[in-house]
């Protein structure tokens, strides 16, 4: 998805920074890649000082990294726990406190959240949908200070994009399925469940496309929402009793 956004944003005129975990492989006279942990600090700081090195300030920061786990919150290791949230969110923190100053009145932070993020979570879902939650909650938090320096903040939420995270999340729902000790049959089900839900995945240009929209709109909205699901909205709209009743239903054991 980022190097999607960085074509689009190199597509449209702009001077791309592109921070990654490693290098991208788009070049461009106008793109620098900036090799960089979220997870770190001093990373963040280093390419703090270079950007603004090479910059008279930043017209937006386009917020992406992020980790899709499927597990068992009472199986999970709390490493893996603590990790995503210190991709989803922390990550987001520490990019946004460094990179801030270098916006002026009228810049934009774009921060990528997802679809499950104002949502009820699913079976084995939970770690992911949590951290999007509270994401969500700081970017609503963020909006509403920096509205006074004149700095618009604005959340996308898309369902299922066409990315490796797809696979890679597939990969390691089957591990789970192969590996829990409590919900073997019913986290069977759901991977078959999950499967035909990420089958109504969408190209990652279109969130490109929407995010430099994002960037040239006068009034841009404060949330964006893209490919939501309705089999997901429609479950969520259901009372909380009935909800956990249908999930017991189709994933529980015989």
């Amino acid at each position: 998805m980022g190097a999607a956004v960085c074509r689009a944003l190199l597509g449209a005129g702009h001077r791309v920074f592109g921070l990654d975990i490693s290098e991208g492989d788009i070049v461009s006279d106008r793109m620098t890649w900036l090799k960089a942990d979220v997870r770190k600090t001093e990373d963040i700081e280093k390419a703090y000082r270079t950007v603004s090195g090479m910059s008279g300030g930043l017209g937006g920061i386009i917020n992406l990294a992020g980790i899709y786990d499927l597990d068992s919150l009472i199986e999970m290791d709390e490493e893996d726990f603590v990790r995503d949230f210190d991709v989803n969110l922390f990550g987001v923190f520490r990019v946004n406190k460094a990179f801030a100053p270098l916006l002026g009145s009228g810049g934009r932070i774009v921060i990528v959240s997802s679809e499950l993020a104002p949502l009820d979570p699913l079976p084995f879902t939970g770690i992911y949908a949590v951290t999007k939650a509270a994401l969500d909650k700081y970017a609503a938090a963020l909006r509403m200070e920096l509205q006074l320096l004149g700095i618009k903040v604005v959340t996308v939420r898309p369902g299922a994009v066409g990315t490796d995270m797809l696979p890679e999340s597939m990969k390691k729902l089957s591990d789970f399925c192969g590996g829990t000790a409590h919900y073997t049959l019913g986290a069977g089900k759901f991977r078959r469940i999950a499967e035909k839900v990420e089958g109504r995945s969408i190209p990652a240009e279109r969130i490109a496309a929407l995010i430099v929209k994002i960037l040239s709109a006068k009034n841009p909205k404060p949330v964006y929402s893209i490919n939501r699901n309705p089999l997901l909205l429609m479950l969520d709209a259901l009372p909380a009793r009935f909800r956990l009743r249908i999930i017991r239903m189709i994933l529980s054991q015989p």
